[in-house]
């Protein structure tokens, strides 16, 4: 498993300087999205890769999930999952998405919130969560848009005064990596056409339940520079359902 920019000690400590990080769910932009789209997660077995602080496992918890399992390739991210999000039925591993067994029918629900826009094989993911799912069972993520991903150096172009003109989008077409600078750090992250994420599900035999584009809550819309978050879209929710028996 190849080391997480996230255990970088300077790059952990900007990430957990973040609202979202400080704050949880509530502070998250999607979550108003989000939200509304997980099924009844009561006696169900949710896995949740790329986990993070363990937020969403913390949600499902309290939803009366009867097992969660939280994957994460960061150890600090895992250790952060363990203090500040616990509870009985939450197991919380050290494993990147891509290593994690996959075995047959062991999760109702499967959810990722913006960590598949660090691999590169995205079909592969599909057929291991597709293999994992019960019958009926849903994949629900949130992936950073192609527009976004496809942004260069994932900036605005700006005016003589600061003012951001327009988000310049080049080699959208073109799917692979894309360095860009957040938190400080130089980061590496894959840019997958609209087309690779909606088709590689339906292609793996998923149905597709919603597709919606997040937008930032009317009521922070005041706050500075959220306004021009109307002006392309960051993040793309998907929730995808696994054919019954």
């Amino acid at each position: 498993m190849m080391p997480s920019l996230y255990d970088d000690e300077t790059f952990f400590a900007a990430y957990a300087a973040m609202p979202r990080s400080r704050g949880g769910l509530a502070a998250a932009g999607e979550w108003h999205q989000l939200r509304p789209l997980l099924p009844p997660l009561t006696g169900k077995r949710v896995l949740d890769l790329g986990c993070g602080y363990g937020w969403h496992c913390r949600y499902a918890a309290q939803q009366g999930a009867a097992k969660v399992l939280g994957l994460d390739a960061s150890r600090r991210m895992i250790a952060q999952a363990r203090a500040c999000n616990p509870a009985e039925c939450i197991s919380y591993r050290v494993c990147g998405i891509e290593e994690y067994e996959y075995p047959a029918r062991q999760w109702d629900c499967v959810i990722s919130n913006l960590a598949l826009h660090y691999l590169a094989d995205l079909d592969s993911v599909y057929a291991n969560v597709f293999r994992t799912l019960t019958p009926g069972g849903v994949f629900l993520f949130n992936i950073e848009h192609p527009v976004y991903t496809a942004g260069v150096g994932q900036d605005w172009l700006y005016d003589e005064n600061g003012r951001p003109v327009c988000w310049p989008v080049d080699d959208y077409y073109y799917p692979g990596a894309r360095r860009t600078h957040f938190l400080g750090c130089e980061v590496t992250k894959q840019h997958h056409t609209l087309t690779q994420i909606l088709m590689g599900l339906l292609r793996q035999g998923f149905v597709l339940q919603a597709v919606e584009e997040a937008q930032p809550p009317q009521e922070v819309l005041d706050e500075p520079g959220m306004a021009d978050e109307m002006r392309r879209p960051m993040m793309l929710l998907v929730k995808a359902a696994k054919p019954g028996d």
